[in-house]
């Protein structure tokens, strides 16, 4: 029996662990580096011990220093959760050859998935279908689309999509790189690239006493960078042959490895609807909440039983309903996705628990919390529950949309749109929907910021005194407040607020809520202030809007062709061959940061030439920091 479990991971998935944990009267144990010292999930944890360090590889990449930490800590029994570790048969062995209990699949089970090189060679003998491998050195233009993958993870690490053969080579260092910076490997293979395919899998739980379990399918095909961002179980669409070709391929895959525990097949659906096995994680994924809401069962609790050797029923139970589950990252997805550090203020998404519709939220962040650019930038989870698709689709969208999510930008909104998108809601999507739709999706609601930007200004003149017994018998001029770029102009009188903008009326004021009446319909403004920051939430719509930039655009105080970091990171490489006063061209990578274990590259703004380079490889720069400076042909020209 397990009695104290340490959880060699963070943020969100360590307090969903410890969440079962208490629920069975599990004592916890956390982990923690030195950039994660006041983390939610170690607050939640009933001990702690620290890693020394902030990269993961000196912390959550270091098995040998996670044993010690258990057996310090009076654990009996590990979970690695997911990512990190989670998938390597060396640490799975040492936690068992330290006399403790591995919550997870045996070592030969992982080892023989770990490398999707191999994972693919045994599905092949167990007659799973599969895309073939292609090999890189030989591969030619009618191999092309090609897609890159690390051999020893997942979670979009290490993915690249290659178009142009010329990119191959470059395109396979970025790749090799980003793996061995998330999992220690810098293994990569490749394999065809299937436009406008479906990404959907099939949840596995398997004991030591042969009974094996198809939970249903997930969809996961609305991903960024080859990461996902909603999934939903079941899958929508699928003909009746095409679900049992798919668990009966998971099954197949399963009972090839004698696998135990839970785990993830996951499947490549073309538009002609065929199945091509993908990889196969040894591990609990981040969707797991879709299926437990559809089955009624908690896999973290199932796990946890089968490690102590516990057996099935015969079947699993029978699913109800539909699950849909939200990412919320702290992230721009108008700038490349880029990650957004920073304090997180406010983050309240109301739950919702019965028998009925439903909202579940896996959080890895709290109030007060700061998002870090040593990992993942994930906030939390948000899942919604209903009898059919439709109902828990709207429901998500409605919970995301009323959320009070303060602090980073983030995704939210991307969420709510995507939700809400008729390709989406019609079930007709796949993994290009990104591709196609993302400028419309991220297309700025300027009237309605500029409408936030008037309830924020009039919260202010009452927040700091501006009181309408301020009120002159004499004309004045109007007050005048920017945010973000809005122009505000109003006026105090004795009735109070006057705006100057016609068919909207200030109705009511108060230093945390404003109602304006707009076109004769009355809405309300929801504000808060942190500093220069100030979030305006709304029935309808919520914007985050600066009141004088804490930090202005730095390329426009820069000189023309100036290569900025658009985040605080580490510099990994510099491209081969270049230097001062070597020629480059628009759009070519010059330098590759990286942040929240993602590789982001810097590109030439011009065709011109190299007159600087600041970046240098293995430093630490902040936003803003000048990498290089190119000065394009025009300029030389004059």
């Amino acid at each position: 029996m397990i009695s104290t479990l340490l959880v060699a991971n963070r943020g969100e998935i360590a307090c969903r662990i410890f969440r079962t944990c208490r629920e069975r009267g599990i004592a916890t144990v956390a982990v923690f580096s030195d950039a994660d010292g006041g983390a939610l999930h170690v607050r939640e944890a009933d001990t702690a011990v620290r890693l020394a360090g902030a990269a993961p590889a000196d912390t959550y990449l270091r098995g040998d220093l996670i044993v010690k930490a258990a057996l310090a800590a009076g654990a009996d029994a590990v979970h690695p959760g997911y990512g990190f570790l989670s998938e390597n048969a060396e640490f799975a062995r040492a936690v068992l050859d330290a006399g403790l209990v591995w919550v997870g699949p045996p070592p030969e089970a992982i080892e023989a998935m770990a490398s999707k090189t191999r994972a693919k060679e045994l599905m092949a003998a167990a007659g799973v279908p599969l895309l073939a491998p292609v090999d890189p050195e030989s591969a030619t233009e009618a191999d092309l689309p090609l897609l890159l993958k690390a051999a020893a993870g997942g979670g979009g690490r290490g993915m690249r999509v290659v178009r142009q053969l010329a990119d191959l080579k470059e395109e396979l260092a970025a790749a090799s790189a980003e793996a061995r910076s998330a999992f220690g490997d810098g293994e990569v293979f490749a394999e065809p690239y299937v436009e406008r395919g479906r990404h959907v899998e099939v949840q596995i739980l398997a004991d030591a006493h042969g009974t094996v379990w198809a939970l249903g399918t997930r969809d996961c095909s609305l991903q960024r960078r080859h990461q996902k961002v909603i999934e939903e179980s079941p899958a929508p669409g699928l003909t009746a042959g095409l679900r049992t070709t798919l668990t009966d391929a998971a099954l197949a895959a399963a009972r090839a490895v004698e696998y135990r525990g839970a785990g993830t097949v996951e499947f490549l659906i073309s538009p002609a609807g065929r199945a091509y096995f993908l990889e196969m994680n040894t591990r609990l994924q981040v969707e797991h909440p879709v299926t437990e809401e559809v089955f009624g069962l908690d896999l973290v609790a199932l796990q946890l039983a089968l490690a102590e050797g516990a057996k099935l029923p015969p079947e699993p139970p029978a699913p109800r309903g539909h699950a849909v589950e939200a990412r919320l990252y702290a992230e721009d997805p108008a700038r490349g996705w880029a990650p957004q550090p920073g304090r997180v203020h406010e983050l309240t998404v109301r739950e919702r628990r019965g028998t009925g519709p439903r909202l579940r939220v896996d959080a890895g962040y709290g109030p007060g919390d700061s998002v870090g650019v040593h990992y993942d930038s994930m906030l939390a989870k948000v899942v919604a529950w209903a009898p059919t698709r439709t109902e828990a689709v709207r429901l998500l969208a409605d919970a995301l949309r009323r959320a009070r999510v303060h602090g980073p930008v983030t995704n939210r909104e991307l969420l709510v749109r995507s939700l809400r998108h008729p390709e989406f809601t019609d079930g007709h999507f796949d993994t290009g929907f990104y591709d196609r739709h993302l400028d419309a999706l991220t297309d700025p609601d300027a009237e309605g910021a500029g409408r936030a930007a008037l309830a924020a200004a009039l919260a202010d003149a009452v927040r700091h005194g501006h009181r309408v017994g301020g009120w002159r018998n004499l004309p004045s001029q109007p007050q005048i407040k920017t945010y973000g770029g809005h122009e505000v102009r109003y006026h105090r009188t004795r009735d109070g607020f006057r705006v100057e903008e016609e068919g909207v009326r200030a109705v009511a004021v108060a230093p945390d809520r404003v109602t304006l009446e707009i076109e004769g319909v009355l809405r309300h403004f929801d504000v808060a202030e942190y500093g220069e920051l100030v979030h305006i939430d709304s029935p309808t719509a919520s914007y985050r809007l600066l009141a004088h930039p804490r930090f202005t655009d730095p390329r426009t105080a820069t000189a023309p062709g100036s290569l900025l970091a658009p985040m605080p990171g580490t510099v990994v490489r510099i491209a081969d061959g270049i230097g001062e006063g070597s020629a480059v061209t628009a759009g070519q990578p010059l330098v590759w940061l990286e942040a929240m274990k993602m590789e982001h590259r810097i590109v030439s703004p011009a065709s011109g030439t190299l007159t600087a380079l600041h970046a240098v490889p293995g430093s630490q720069v902040e936003v803003g920091a000048l990498l290089a400076v190119v000065t394009d042909t025009a300029q030389e020209e004059r």
